[in-house]
Formats: C-alpha cells, sequence, structure tokens
C-alpha cells in the first residue's frame, strides 16, 4: 500500500506529468473533483458548497455555522478511507490533507519559473502576459491561502511540505519520471505497522471531527493509538461544559480510548467559542441603513444564538445574495436607492427559498399586503420585540427544514 500526492502550480505541466506517472505506475487516479464527490456522499452538502472551501470561498456566515469545517471534515473523511486501498495518486489540493506520520505516501510539488508559466498561459490559454500574470497570481494566492490555512505556513511551495520539489522548466519528462520512480523505491516511502497506524490514527481523526461537526462543534483533533485530544482555538464562557460535551461525542467513536481536551494559542483572544445551533438560522441577513439599530439587531440576536451578517442598502443586499447563502433575510423598506420591495422582489424572483421577514417602522397596510403577496414569509412593525422576533425566525428556520427534507 502506497500513495503519492501531487500539488502544483498553474501551467506547470502538471497534466503531462500525472499522465506520465499514471502510464508509468498503473497507480489509480483521484482527483479533488472525486474526492469531493465521496465527502458529498457522505455528508449530504452539495459539491459546488465543497468546492468552495478549496477556492477559500469561507462563507461571511461560516463563524456561526462552521460549514467550512465541516466540508473539510467530510474531505479527510472521504481521503482516509481511500488510503486504505492501495497504489493511488492524489492530484490537487486535497493531497495536502494527509498527514506528515503516513510517511508511505510521497508527497510532490511541481513549479516552474514565472517566465514559463506566463509563457505556457499565452500557449494554452490565448493570454496576453498581463493576462496571464494576473491568471496565475490569482491560482496562486488560492494556493497560498490553503496552504496557510493548514500549515501557517505562507509558501505554497515550501520544501518542508513536499518530499520532493520538481522544477518542470528544467526537467524533461523522462527525468522527473526516473526522480518521482527513484523515490517511490525508497526505503522511507514503503509502508510499515507506525505508518499505517497513522492511517488508522487519521480515519479516527476524521470520524470524530465529523461527529462532532454534526453536533455543531468544531475543534482540532489529533489521535494516537486510541488517544485523543482536542484542541479549543476559542475562548468559551462555560469551558467546563463544553469540555465534556466534546468528549462525550468523541467517546462514541469506535477505538477511541480517552480523549483529553486542551486551549489552544487563540483561546484568550476577543473571538467566543459558538456551537451551531440547528434550531435556529445561523444565515440571517439584515439589511436597514439605520447602522446603529441594525448592528444592535445583529448583537442581541447573537445573544441568541442567532449569527448574522449586516447590509446597509439594497444594492449590497443584493450583491451578498449573488455571492453567498442566507437561508433568511430581515429586510427595511424605505432605504435610499433600491428600496426593501424591490430587494423583495428580486431576491424572490433570483433565490426563492430565502426566507424574507420585512421589519420596517414606515409601512402601511397596503405595504404589508404587497409584500406578503411577493413572497414576503412575515410582516413586522419596528419597534419589534425581541422575543418575538426571535420567534419569527425560529419558524422561519422550521419552514427551510421541511424543504430540506423534501
Amino acid at each position: 500500500m502506497s500513495a503519492m500526492t501531487v500539488f502544483s502550480g498553474t501551467f506547470c505541466d502538471k497534466d503531462a506529468v500525472v499522465k506520465n506517472i499514471i502510464d508509468k505506475t498503473g497507480y489509480q487516479l483521484l482527483t479533488d473533483e472525486s474526492i469531493i464527490a465521496k465527502a458529498s456522499d457522505l455528508s449530504g452538502l452539495a459539491e459546488k458548497k465543497i468546492f468552495r472551501v478549496l477556492e477559500n470561498k469561507a462563507s461571511v456566515f461560516n463563524q456561526f455555522t462552521h460549514e467550512k469545517e465541516r466540508a473539510v471534515a467530510y474531505l479527510k473523511l472521504a481521503l482516509a478511507q481511500k488510503l486504505s486501498e492501495k497504489n493511488f495518486l492524489i492530484d490537487g489540493f486535497c493531497g495536502l490533507l494527509v498527514p506528515g506520520a503516513i510517511h508511505h505516501v510521497l508527497r510532490i510539488c511541481l513549479i516552474a519559473d514565472m517566465a514559463h508559466r506566463i509563457r505556457k498561459a499565452g500557449e494554452e490559454k490565448g493570454v496576453d502576459e498581463k493576462e496571464a500574470k494576473a491568471r496565475i497570481h490569482l491560482e496562486d494566492q488560492l494556493r497560498s491561502q490553503w496552504v496557510h490555512d493548514l500549515f501557517k505556513i505562507k509558501d505554497p511551495w515550501d520544501p518542508s511540505l513536499y518530499d520532493i520539489v520538481i522544477p518542470t522548466d528544467k526537467m524533461n519528462m523522462d527525468k522527473i519520471s526516473d526522480l518521482i520512480d527513484e523515490n517511490l523505491k525508497s526505503e522511507v516511502i514503503r509502508p510499515t505497522k507506525s505508518s499505517q497506524k497513522a492511517t488508522e490514527d487519521f480515519l479516527m481523526c476524521a470520524h470524530i471531527e465529523v461527529a462532532l461537526s454534526k453536533e455543531g462543534h468544531a475543534v482540532d483533533v489529533t489521535a494516537r493509538d486510541g488517544l485523543v485530544t482536542l484542541t479549543i482555538r476559542n475562548n468559551v464562557l462555560m469551558l467546563g461544559r463544553l469540555e465534556e460535551e466534546l468528549k462525550s461525542i468523541a467517546k462514541k467513536i469506535p477505538g477511541v480510548k480517552t480523549v483529553e481536551t486542551r486551549i489552544g494559542k487563540g483561546f484568550y483572544q476577543p473571538d467566543i467559542y459558538r456551537k451551531y445551533d440547528f434550531q435556529v438560522p445561523s444565515k440571517v441577513l439584515l439589511v436597514d441603513d439605520e447602522r446603529e439599530f441594525v448592528q444592535t439587531l445583529s448583537e442581541r440576536l447573537l445573544m441568541r444564538d442567532v449569527g448574522s451578517a449586516v447590509a446597509y442598502d439594497g444594492e449590497s443586499a443584493l450583491n451578498l445574495v449573488a455571492e453567498d447563502e442566507p437561508e433568511v433575510m430581515i429586510l427595511d423598506l424605505k432605504m435610499p436607492g433600491i428600496d426593501g420591495m424591490e430587494v423583495l422582489k428580486k431576491v424572490k424572483d433570483t433565490r426563492p427559498d430565502i426566507e424574507v421577514i420585512i421589519l420596517t417602522g414606515h409601512g402601511s397596510e397596503a405595504d404589508k399586503e404587497k409584500c406578503m403577496q411577493l413572497g414576503a414569509f412575515d410582516y413586522l412593525q419596528k419597534p419589534v420585540d425581541i422575543e418575538r422576533l426571535s420567534e419569527t425566525l425560529k419558524r422561519a428556520n422550521e419552514k427551510i427544514q421541511r424543504k430540506k427534507q423534501q
């Protein structure tokens, strides 16, 4: 049982190198797309949502929903299950999720100097030098952010992350193949009992992370020989209660012997640890041009475990809806520019599953009737009792969950 991972810059002849390796070794090819598809099957999350994680496009609501952490947990689980199979090559971002302790995996990085990459971009995409540089820069930023998120290292081509770094512009295909073949035959890459045990630990960690994410938690997980450590990164008001809950979940995973918790480096920062509450919507968009009011409302909702993002005008709200996936919108009617009525109409035309609650201090009965005809979930007047608003949000969430189950 052995494996390879290939992580590459764009326009570094990666496809040709990977094809050559596959043809020469007969290894099974695993792409990011295939691993994402497996993670989607395991989780029920849409493939596009998981793919956004690799593009580092975390939702503005992620601090409340932990969707990024949940997606990564399922990617690890899909990958860990594959690691029990023989002889495969992981092509793409997901290969970097394989722990370093699994040393029977040969980690390969492909890179080339900028002049070569610009020339290749021009040949393959028919773009000029300026456009080629812009494309390469954008792709390098994505890779840099992914590597930084995983290892806290800024350079995606840092040699410490790989067994071999291959400059594809300075070596022909035969030399590249010979170098990879030579490394594959190394004693260091061959499976050992400790390496296979590390694979089992990786699978256990993935199962624990998935189990925790299902309960709304996001913490770091490590395991060795059934001894599990859970690291809490953010401050929490009732640490003891959280620790007991985390331990209770982790202990249910087969193979777990003991569980300990510890606090991470960021624990004493101002950010507060938040468990995802599935009973209330945590992707609420507040739209109101009264900044002090809407900021206060956001804070009061957060005290009730309702996470929200804020937009101060209709145009910003529509842009956020186009880029992200809010579940509920609390919308004022009277705003400069695009007013609330027009926002409601456009949202219901393009994203009818978003539940819109009108919250206004200037509406009339005619406005209420029109809003409800356009598809508003409810129509509330300012000042609103926070308990009534919270109850309305819960009802909207129940409707959303029913739709998801259909």
